[in-house]
């Protein structure tokens, strides 16, 4: 009996396997489609090599152009990178775009600055006024020395003779050129130059509003006070020597004046001391006369010519010098000078000097640059010297 159940059993399992394996087969044949499908990815035969790094010339160029760095692999999760990252990848995009931006406009404003240094000209230098010589068109007049000054005058002092001239009679402001009238009108009235005088509110320049080192509540002599407007041309001693003349400043200017027309100077006139006024005008022509009556006057020829002062300001001591160059250099003999300037006026300088032992007067006006006058009176007496060689 037990041998025929072992039997059966046997016959059970044998029938159940034939019936089950071409289940068991299909199931097989899918599992290895699938398995199949799903091969792993195979490496390049290089890629187990490591790739050279990106040279620093293409990361600083990227990160130039204002693009954020990619973010760090802590910082991405699944399904793509976090909040907090996202907020400094396009803070980092902003900064770069900014620092672009900025990085641009200073390699414009650099190459603005370099044209203008080019040019000659600062970025934000205000545009120098013309001076009426300019406005004339007195510029325009050819010569041969071709002198910077658009005026001109050469004359033999002792004899008359006119050795050089260029618009010569043309009326234009003369600036402090007018302070060598200032200083006769002074001696003239044979006042105590050893009296002391205050500079006053009303010796302040409302006319361009220059600044001076005389502050008001100053006090120096009559004689320190034409030494310095001579000497440094300064406005403030001029102004006070005008208010302190008997009848006050309309006396004096009218003095001038007068004194202008007894030189047979007819085409000049004198509204104020100093020379700040743009209404102060004269010629070449004329101003040489007044440098051949101021050469009369011993007083100005040394004031004028004098290298430096020194005065006392309260408790200070203020250092002044000559405002002509030529001054100082030992080859020139000069014998009376002054110098002027405003923006009507241009740059401008009177002189008078030995040349190969002849007395000469020299005007020269409305230069563009404030050496261009000096470098003029050097061109001026290398020809007399030539001339007269």
């Amino acid at each position: 009996m037990m041998l025929v159940c072992r039997l059966l059993s046997s016959l059970f399992i044998a029938i159940s396997v034939i019936t089950l394996a071409p289940t068991l087969e299909a199931q097989t044949l899918r599992a290895n489609e699938r398995a199949g499908a799903i091969q792993p990815r195979v490496k390049n035969q290089d890629s187990g090599k490591k790739k050279p790094a990106q040279s620093a010339a293409k990361k600083s160029g990227s990160s130039t152009r204002g693009f954020a760095e990619k973010p760090a692999r802590k910082d991405v999760k699944r399904g793509g990178p976090s909040m907090l990252n996202k907020k400094k990848t396009l803070a980092a995009a902003a900064a770069g775009a900014a620092a672009a931006g900025a990085a641009s406009s200073a390699s414009q404003a650099s190459s603005a600055s370099q044209s203008a240094a080019a040019s000659g000209q600062s970025a934000d230098a205000p545009v120098a006024r013309p001076s009426n010589g300019q406005k004339l068109g007195l510029h325009a007049t050819d010569d041969p020395l071709d002198l910077r000054s658009s005026v001109a005058y050469v004359m033999n002092s002792d004899s008359g003779k006119v050795m050089f001239e260029k618009n010569a009679d043309v009326v234009l402001p003369i600036a402090s050129i007018s302070k060598l009238m200032t200083s006769m009108v002074v001696i003239d009235a044979q006042q105590d130059l050893h009296q002391v005088l205050e500079i006053t509110k009303d010796d302040i320049d409302s006319e361009k509003g220059t600044h001076s080192r005389l502050r008001v509540g100053t006090r120096l002599s009559r004689a320190e006070l034409l030494h310095l407007a001579l000497m440094s041309s300064e406005n403030r001693a001029a102004s006070a020597l005008g208010r302190n003349y008997p009848g006050g400043l309309q006396a004096f200017v009218s003095a001038m004046n007068a004194k202008s027309r007894m030189l047979g100077m007819a085409d000049t006139r004198f509204v104020e001391p100093t020379g700040l006024s743009s209404r102060n005008v004269s010629t070449a022509r004329d101003l040489a006369r007044m440098v051949q009556a101021a050469g009369d006057y011993p007083l100005i020829r040394q004031y004028s010519t004098s290298p430096g002062l020194h005065v006392g300001s309260g408790k200070s001591t203020l250092a002044y010098r000559n405002t002509n160059r030529l001054t100082h250099n030992p080859k020139w003999d000069i014998e009376l000078q002054k110098t002027g300037y405003i923006s009507e006026a241009g740059n401008c300088l009177v002189m008078q000097v030995r040349i190969e032992g002849k007395a000469m007067v020299m005007v020269l006006l409305d230069a563009k640059q404030k050496l261009a006058r000096f470098a003029d009176a050097q061109r001026l007496r290398h020809w007399i010297e030539l001339k007269y060689s």
